[in-house]
C-alpha cells in the first residue's frame, strides 16, 4: 500500500495512491494516518478495506491539490549522523563505531513539493536526501535487530535539510542547524514493508537545478534500518508515527570543493527507488 495525504497545511485529510496513480480519498474511512491509526493496528484494517472495496468507487483526489507530508506530524523525528562511509569521508569524519543520533524539530516535516525556506541570515543550506522509516507501534528495548520489521509501519523519501552555519559553528550540538520550518520534506507517499522487496538496495538520487549532486544505494549504509530501529530502543522509546531519518549518501554541499549551497529561486529533485520523488523551490526569508 501506498499511503498519502492530500490538502491545505494543517487540513491534510488521508487517502491512498491507487495502482493506476490516482489519489483516492479515505477520509470517509480513516481519521488520519497518524499515531493513533498505527497504534490500534490501522493498517491491517486499511488492507482489509482495500481487499472489499474497488478504489475506483473511492473519491478521485483533484491533481491541483497539494500534497501532504505522508503522515501526521511525529511525535518524534530522529535523525542518523554519517551513516554512510564516503558521506563521512567528505565530511571530513571518522566512520562512527555506533549509531550517530540527533533530534529534528517534528514542526519541519512539510509536504514533498512545499516550497524550501531559506532562513534569515542563512548562507549554509545545505541538501540530503534520506531513506525515512515510520514507526507502525511503541517499540522499547527490542532484543535485535531481527525484532525491528514488525514494528516498521512503512518507508518513504525523506530531505533532512541542514544549516551547515547553525549546524557547526554556532555552538552546541546540531539541533540549530536542523530544525528550520520546512527542513524535513517528506513524502510523496509511505510505503509499506511489502512493497519493498528489499529495502536496503533502494537507489537514490538529488540534484540542484538539474545538475546531479547525490547517487547513491542505501546498500551503502553503515548501520542498516533494522539495526538502526533496534539501536535506538535501547534508548528512547520509538512511538508508533515517530520518524526515523537514516543518513544520507556523499554529494552535500558542505563536501563540494568549494562548498555549495542553495540559494532563493534553487531547484532541488530528489527521488528514491520505489519511494517517489520530491520538488521544491528555494524561498527565502524576508529580514525584519
Amino acid at each position: 500500500m501506498k499511503l498519502i495525504r492530500f490538502g491545505n497545511v494543517n487540513e491534510e485529510r488521508p487517502g491512498l495512491l491507487a495502482k493506476d496513480g490516482r489519489r483516492v480519498d479515505l477520509s470517509r474511512h480513516f481519521e488520519d494516518w497518524n499515531p493513533a491509526f498505527f497504534r490500534r493496528g490501522g493498517l491491517a484494517s486499511l488492507a482489509d478495506l482495500l481487499v472489499h472495496c474497488d478504489t475506483s468507487e473511492l473519491g478521485v483526489v483533484d491533481e491541483s491539490v497539494r500534497h501532504g507530508a505522508p503522515v501526521a506530524r511525529p511525535g518524534k523525528v530522529i535523525c542518523v549522523g554519517l551513516n554512510y562511509s564516503d558521506h563521512a569521508a567528505e565530511s571530513g569524519m571518522p566512520i562512527p563505531k555506533e549509531p550517530i543520533l540527533f533530534m529534528k524539530a517534528a514542526n519541519t516535516v512539510v509536504g514533498p513539493y512545499d516550497s524550501l525556506l531559506i532562513p534569515r541570515r542563512s548562507t549554509k543550506t545545505d541538501w540530503e536526501v534520506e531513506l525515512g522509516v515510520v514507526i507502525g507501534k511503541d517499540a522499547r528495548y527490542l532484543s535485535s535487530p531481527a525484532e525491528a520489521p514488525s514494528y516498521i509501519a512503512g518507508y518513504c523519501l525523506s530531505h533532512d535539510v541542514s544549516e551547515r552555519e547553525f549546524q557547526l559553528e554556532r555552538g552546541g550540538q546540531w539541533t540549530k542547524g536542523k530544525s528550520c520550518d520546512t527542513f524535513n520534506p517528506l513524502g510523496p507517499t509511505l510505503v509499506t514493508p511489502n512493497e519493498i522487496p528489499d529495502v536496503h538496495s533502494l537507489a537514490m538520487s538529488l540534484s540542484v537545478n538539474g545538475e546531479m549532486r547525490q547517487s547513491g544505494n542505501t546498500s551503502t549504509m553503515i548501520f542498516n534500518v533494522y539495526t538502526l530501529v533496534h539501536y535506538i530502543s535501547q534508548f528512547m522509546t520509538l512511538e508508533a508515527g515517530d520518524l526515523i531519518s537514516t543518513g544520507t549518501p556523499p554529494g552535500v554541499g558542505l563536501g563540494m570543493k568549494p562548498p555549495q549551497y542553495l540559494k532563493a529561486g534553487d531547484a532541488v529533485e530528489l527521488s528514491i527507488e520505489r519511494l517517489g520523488s520530491q520538488r521544491q523551490i528555494c524561498i527565502a526569508e524576508a529580514l525584519d
